[in-house]
């Protein structure tokens, strides 16, 4: 069961605290305990899935190192720049492109992947959904980097990965897989 998964089923937001983690579990464990519902199946199998996910997200926040907490500064309103509208031939290109991706990806042909999407993002700079393509490259190919046992240039890619789209939640879930998949190799 991947981590985002367990969130999910305890209901929690992304890295949720280890108090939220406890507390969600204690009452999600008694709304579907099999003693408060016996015969109940579906309730029995909750229960279990629940057991395993609040299990791995202990596991999960315990390998952690312990946060530093600091005060919070006030909040100062960002502005980014938006993308202007795509004319017909850009939205065609950027469609082009990103089945060129796709088929890049689907064969691991990364650097190559990598090529087309930082060329898009110079043509596009704006465009949220190219800056995403481009991050998930990054960590495609840093993923690919550890397989081949090269740790250096994996966390190169996968830092770059978090770079380029630092609020894609998906993303850095992932990547933290991947970085604690480098720990335990190396």
């Amino acid at each position: 069961m991947d981590i985002a998964a367990c969130y999910r089923l305890l209901e929690l937001p992304p890295l949720a605290t280890l108090a939220e983690i406890k507390a969600s579990y204690r009452r999600l464990a008694r709304q579907y305990h099999p003693d408060i519902n016996p015969g109940d199946r579906t309730a029995e199998e909750k229960f279990i899935a629940l057991t395993a996910a609040y299990e791995v997200l202990i596991e999960s926040v315990q390998l952690l190192p312990p946060v530093e907490i600091t005060p919070l500064k006030p909040k100062i309103k960002v502005t980014r720049p938006t993308s202007p509208p795509l004319s017909a031939a850009e939205q065609k290109l950027k469609n082009d492109y990103y089945q060129q991706l796709q088929e890049l990806w689907k064969y691991q042909k990364f650097p190559s992947a990598i090529a087309l999407s930082e060329a898009l993002a110079r043509r596009l700079p704006y465009d949220k959904e190219i800056k995403s393509w481009q991050a998930i490259c990054y960590q495609r190919w840093g993923s690919n980097l550890i397989i081949q046992k090269q740790p250096d240039k994996a966390r190169i890619f996968l830092k770059e990965a978090l770079k380029t789209d630092p609020h894609n939640r998906q993303l850095w879930l992932e990547v933290e897989q991947e970085f604690r998949r480098l720990e335990k190799i190396w």
